[in-house]
């Protein structure tokens, strides 16, 4: 039982809690102990980011994995580490070794790299054959790349994604959260791209929101149902404080 279970702490809705992707930058496993005792129940997607999972030993990547799993999180390795091996025409290695090592779901991207349309869904549909959880990513790293993105050619690559397999797709926001994707250069939502991203339903979108100000906007406009990525392993818990109007940004407004 949950301490303050008398507490009437639940958002007055009846939509499930949305997904939260939590960007693991090298926990420990200690750590990964720690914060799935205390936040487990609140995560769904852990991503090693970028590529770090080939940074580490391979039993330790096991061992991360598999405590993952067994909290029913599902732990993937960053999309860069994808990019590289399609760069290197080994992804077929990739795959093998992302399912030996524990993983169970790839994120599918081009932020660094450029990926043709018929190679993105061969990639997408090879991972699902596979038996793993995709999850694509629209956008560029850098910024100015990104910005030459229009709306109409995310919304087409996102309908794409879905359509070719994809379970959800991830908007670009990065670990700072600025300059990027549907944040202007201070962070803050340019509301006409978020609008127009949102018309075809969010429920297969994960934003990332790394910054709290973010969390709390798109909570407040979309609801607890919203999936929220790219959430530091230190906020876990703290996102989900908003999600339930047990911190002042949202309290008594859900």
């Amino acid at each position: 039982m949950k301490a303050y279970a008398f507490l009437k702490n639940t958002p007055k809705t009846t939509t499930p809690r949305g997904k939260t992707m939590m960007l693991d930058k090298g926990l420990g496993l200690n750590e990964t102990e720690d914060l799935l005792a205390t936040a487990g129940d609140y995560l769904d997607y852990a991503k090693f980011g970028w590529g770090t999972a080939a940074t580490m030993d391979r039993e330790l990547i096991e061992k991360k994995t598999a405590m993952y799993r067994e909290a029913g999180v599902i732990p993937y390795p960053g999309g860069t580490l994808l990019e590289v091996a399609l760069l290197n025409g080994q992804f077929s290695e990739f795959l093998k070794e992302t399912q030996a090592l524990g993983f169970g779901g790839v994120e599918v991207s081009d932020g660094s790299t450029n990926i043709s349309a018929s190679n993105r869904k061969q990639v997408i549909q090879q991972a699902k054959d596979a038996g793993l959880f995709v999850i694509s990513e629209v956008g560029k790293k850098d910024p100015k790349l990104d910005h030459k993105l229009s709306i109409h050619e995310r919304l087409m690559q996102i309908q794409t994604d879905l359509r070719n397999g994809a379970n959800y797709v991830i908007i670009e926001a990065r670990e700072a959260g600025k300059n990027i994707g549907i944040y202007d250069a201070d962070g803050n939502i340019i509301e006409n791209e978020l609008q127009e991203l949102a018309k075809g339903g969010t429920d297969r979108l994960i934003f990332e929101a790394p910054l709290k100000s973010q969390q709390v906007a798109l909570i407040r406009q979309f609801g607890v149902g919203i999936n929220l990525g790219n959430i530091a392993s230190n906020e876990v818990t703290a996102l989900e404080t908003l999600r339930r109007g047990l911190r002042g940004d949202t309290v008594g407004q859900l």
